[in-house]
């Protein structure tokens, strides 16, 4: 039997207070309300938001805390999901319902000179390079929707090297393609399938030093982002985003975890380790199993306070060329299984830039793909 004072932590632990969270912007343009010196984390901005009232969907009381807090009636826009966190302040549990919210050019024309809300907290309109560069103070739970939050709405997928088996030097055929090809600025998952696809993806870096890189998240993916001497190569490491983990590889880390009996909180901090320490992840997932698995790596990095899990692909969503055998989700259980991830979701598989909208409808914060990405 749990002794008094025992049952008293207990209650304190499942005291979770489950929080709407609206992330409210019109392109470039981030909506931030500030909490008062009495508050719970005040003096800090904040996104507009509020608790969940008991018998109310996210969506009921971000529409609610929203209209209650600013006058901005958001029934009509698309509610992404971006994620749900969970935090500890010590003296408060918090569970974190994040959607994001684009207003329309005339939603944000009516609102944008308001300098306080319905409640009298003052509001703030700022550029998302401000926002991301930290230069407004959020509280504690909020740094994970920061990094969230740098995830563009289109990543391009580069093809595996096989493609270019008909040529006589494929890499080099390889690189001239996807440094011609690819758009500025892009958000690039290199998938090149190829054992020295880390000295390829660096080959491309120095050629194209706009983009940003996702690589995949192999044993030797840090030794070489170091020069000679160990020191980590600047041009190629600012431009590294990401770490991806493939399904195969999620898996097996969760099935490590799982199987972890002695010792499960150091096995688990040692297993976490062997992934990337240095860059935020993104994860590759299929079913309803991955994507629990998913949460999970998602959930241990926050606690562990490494670099946050940014992005789940989630595939395939329609027919695809480079893998006709993989019977597609369709949207429909895509989107059911959308919902289900803690973490942003990027719908992966048969996807062009023209459905990004119908993809937002459904559930996904970025699409991705091959060749409607690249330039034509």
């Amino acid at each position: 039997m749990l002794r008094s004072s025992d049952q008293q932590q207990t209650n304190k632990q499942v005291n979770i207070v489950n929080v709407a969270v609206a992330v409210i912007h019109y392109q470039q343009q981030y909506l931030l309300g500030f909490r008062s010196t009495e508050q719970h984390q005040g003096n800090r901005y904040e996104f507009v938001g509020g608790k969940i009232d008991a018998g109310e969907t996210v969506k009921q009381a971000l529409i609610r805390e929203v209209k209650e807090e600013t006058g901005i009636d958001i029934h009509a826009n698309t509610l992404v999901k971006l994620g749900r966190l969970h935090h500890d302040y010590g003296d408060k549990q918090v569970s974190l319902q994040v959607y994001d919210i684009e207003l329309t050019a005339e939603q944000y024309d009516q609102h944008r000179h308001c300098q306080y809300g319905l409640e009298g907290q003052a509001l703030t309109w700022v550029n998302k390079p401000d926002l991301l560069a930290g230069n407004y103070r959020l509280p504690a739970a909020n740094q994970t929707i920061l990094a969230w939050l740098q995830l563009p709405p289109l990543i391009t997928v580069t093809y595996p090297l096989a493609h270019f088996d008909g040529y006589s030097d494929a890499t080099a055929a390889w690189l001239e393609y996807h440094q011609k090809n690819l758009v500025t600025d892009a958000w690039v998952y290199i998938r090149a399938k190829a054992l020295d696809s880390e000295a390829i993806a660096e080959q491309l870096m120095q050629l194209r030093p706009d983009v940003h890189m996702i690589l995949p998240n192999h044993s030797v993916a840090h030794d070489s982002l170091l020069n000679k001497s160990g020191v980590p190569n600047s041009i190629t490491n600012s431009q590294v985003v990401a770490r991806h983990l493939t399904h195969s590889a999620l898996m097996q880390w969760y099935a490590e975890v799982k199987d972890s009996s002695q010792n499960k909180s150091q096995e688990l901090s040692k297993n976490l380790q062997l992934l990337s320490s240095s860059h935020p992840m993104i994860v590759s997932c299929h079913d309803v199993d991955s994507i629990h698995a998913a949460n999970q790596l998602a959930a241990e990095r926050v606690q562990q306070q490494l670099p946050p899990v940014v992005g789940m692909f989630l595939s395939p969503v329609l027919a695809t060329q480079t893998h006709p055998d993989a019977a597609p989700l369709g949207w429909q259980q895509w989107s059911e299984l959308a919902e289900l991830a803690d973490i942003p979701v990027i719908g992966l598989g048969g996807l062009s830039p023209k459905l990004l909208q119908h993809a937002k409808q459904k559930g996904a914060t970025s699409i991705a793909g091959i060749r409607q990405f690249l330039q034509r």
